[in-house]
């Protein structure tokens, strides 16, 4: 007897049928599982459970007028731009038509610099008094405005700008003290200084 096809399984998974669902899943974890393997450094599991919930969740909206297997992978390639465009920190989607996977995910030896990197800044912070490290937490990773920093703090706007200034000096010679190299620090201290001072 020759098996259900996607279709058939989608039917009936449809009517009811767990199991037709269960069967159709199962049809495509393999082909996910090597579409996301070749392409992230990491989570590719995850990728492929949210590919098929995705899938789940949208089942009564698919027409049938193409295979079930472009739906789902047609899902996946969503989900893959949502994934580098979350690892870049970007506002944008990655250019599929230009970009590679190289310029998309960044290789593990740059992945673990990038962490050193953070995690140098995030050992300066806890050695700063800690009226500095609220400042450019508030200012630069909550993107409070000077204003609001001000009501924080309890200090003038003027004041705030001062804070901050003092506060990345003090980061910077704490880094100093911790041994980095001054491009770990500079690279480290480009996250304070993306966005401008308060007006």
């Amino acid at each position: 007897m020759d098996e259900p096809s996607d279709l058939e399984l989608l039917e009936a998974w449809r009517s009811g049928d767990a199991q037709a669902g269960n069967v159709l899943c199962k049809r495509h974890v393999d082909g996910l599982y090597r579409f996301f393997r070749t392409k992230v450094s990491s989570g590719a599991e995850d990728l492929v459970q949210q590919t098929l919930t995705a899938a789940v969740e949208a089942k009564e909206r698919f027409a049938g007028e193409s295979p079930f297997r472009g739906y789902v992978f047609g899902i996946a390639r969503n989900l893959l731009r949502a994934e580098f465009r979350r690892r870049s920190k970007g506002p944008s989607d990655p250019d599929f038509s230009t970009q590679s996977i190289e310029d998309c995910d960044p290789s593990p030896s740059t992945a673990l610099r990038e962490a050193q990197q953070r995690d140098l800044l995030a050992r300066a912070m806890r050695r700063i008094p800690v009226d500095f490290q609220i400042a450019l937490e508030l200012y630069y990773w909550e993107n409070m405005t000077g204003p609001e920093l001000a009501q924080v703090l309890g200090i003038s706007v003027p004041g705030v700008r001062s804070r901050l200034r003092r506060a990345k000096e003090a980061v910077r010679e704490v880094m100093a003290t911790l041994g980095a190299d001054a491009d770990d620090t500079a690279t480290s201290m480009r996250s304070l200084e993306a966005r401008p001072e308060p007006g």
